[in-house]
């Protein structure tokens, strides 16, 4: 099939690519030429495993095409799809302007009759709007169809999960569309019963749900991670214990200091604006968002009770600036709220990981913070290790390094995932909930 992706962000990238991947001609356009210039060159904006080498073989054999000439993409293809990004506004509704931006290009430009796929995250209601906006806007007799395929790409594994998806969700108005998107992911999908069939609004809808279900159970295991901390139990005892429910099950339940990234914070915020909007209060969701924002101070809070209000004349090495592993993405981190608060109270930083350090300096440029190029180097004359990011690198400490390198043998485990055991080697060890 010929396809045009328009936005080559994260979601756009990897699905053009992979679509490359499967024999597919696909066109990714963005208005960014300096982007464009640099995917060009095999230069690619964001980290994510992998990606980097199928953009290159698929720029290769000519099936992924980067370009900024909107009407030339959409000459050589019948399937448009939107990814272009929907951030969120100052009170927490998404704002669709590139989106709908994106729409009137569309009717500009459009010569055939075409399906579009809104595979941006967008709020209910969002793709018919799109169609009005194309239909009343189009010179010449040209049909259109619409529907919402909303993605579930992690970060880390995304091109995986984009290749051997575990559902494809798409919604829409008619047989023929189902069909058509149908056929164009049968190469990803062997059975047929991980296509998820809808009508459009339910599609939309089905990305903010999966988001703010993932988040509300990120959240609730912090909550009780507190609670554990209270009463003398331990959160991973507590997760072991109800995990084994196939009800609850082992995922999203690790207790932390809080979620992070483009997607989780900036969806629970716009189901709650969607809620809103529709005259129903979600109390549920905004106190999962409350929950998740004082979490990213729990770290904070343990390191004020260990060496008291006064900061000043301590420093503290960080490990891991990213929300997650595996990803260069320092969106929404946990990273930046506890660097923020430990210079306020003056202290002193140095900071490591292995992909996010020059994303993390575009979103924090205060003093007090150096970047170093080890894991181990950022430990030299620091006054306790803060760990962040669970990155595999980290899991493994070499104590006698530690020993060596920080003043004080201090760590603060933002994640749980060192043994209780080092406290036996005169480690002070702070986790969460246990």
């Amino acid at each position: 099939m010929k396809i045009t992706i328009i936005g080559t962000g994260y979601v756009g990238l990897v699905t053009g690519t992979c679509f490359a991947e499967m024999g597919n001609k696909v066109y990714c356009v963005d208005n960014d030429l300096e982007k464009i210039a640099n995917l060009k060159e095999n230069i690619i904006p964001i980290y994510e495993p992998n990606l980097e080498t199928l953009v290159k073989s698929n720029q290769n054999k000519g099936d992924l095409i980067f370009t900024t000439n909107l009407k030339d993409a959409l000459d050589n293809s019948n399937i448009i799809f939107i990814a272009v990004g929907t951030p969120a506004s100052d009170d927490g509704s998404v704002n669709l302007d590139y989106v709908y931006n994106v729409a009137l290009e569309i009717a500009e430009n459009i010569t055939n009759d075409s399906l579009i796929v809104i595979k941006s995250t967008v709020p209910v209601g969002t793709a018919f709007k799109v169609k009005e906006i194309i239909e009343s806007n189009l010179d010449e007799d040209i049909k259109i169809d619409i529907a919402s395929n909303p993605e579930f790409l992690k970060e880390g594994v995304a091109i995986n999960d984009c290749m051997h998806p575990d559902r494809v969700i798409i919604g829409a108005e008619n047989e023929m569309v189902f069909d058509t998107l149908k056929e164009l992911y049968s190469s990803f999908i062997v059975n047929n019963d991980r296509f998820i069939l809808m009508d459009v609004r339910s599609a939309e809808m089905s990305k903010y749900v999966a988001n703010a279900l993932l988040a509300t159970k990120i959240s609730f295991m912090n909550e009780i991670a507190n609670i554990c901390e209270k009463t003398g139990a331990n959160v991973k005892n507590v997760r072991l214990g109800i995990g084994s429910d196939k009800r609850i099950g082992y995922d999203f339940i690790y207790a932390g200091c809080g979620y992070g990234g483009s997607c989780f914070p900036k969806d629970v915020k716009g189901l709650i604006n969607t809620a809103m909007d529709n005259g129903y209060v979600p109390k549920i969701l905004s106190y999962v968002d409350e929950v998740n924002e004082n979490q990213k101070l729990v770290l904070v809070n343990k390191i004020i009770d260990r060496f008291g209000e006064d900061l000043s004349g301590l420093t503290f090495s960080i490990w891991g600036l990213s929300f997650k592993p595996q990803t260069d993405d320092v969106r929404c981190a946990p990273s930046l709220k506890i660097a923020s608060e430990i210079i306020k109270r003056g202290g002193k930083i140095k900071a490591y990981d292995p992909k996010a350090i020059d994303n993390f300096k575009l979103n924090f440029d205060l003093d007090n913070i150096t970047y170093k190029k080890s894991k181990y180097d950022v430990l030299d004359d620091s006054d306790a290790l803060i760990l962040i990011t669970e990155w595999k690198e980290f899991r493994a400490l070499d104590l006698d390094e530690l020993s060596k390198r920080l003043n004080q043998k201090i760590i603060f485990d933002g994640r749980n995932i060192y043994s209780p055991k080092i406290r036996e080697l005169g480690f002070e060890l702070y986790q969460i909930g246990c």
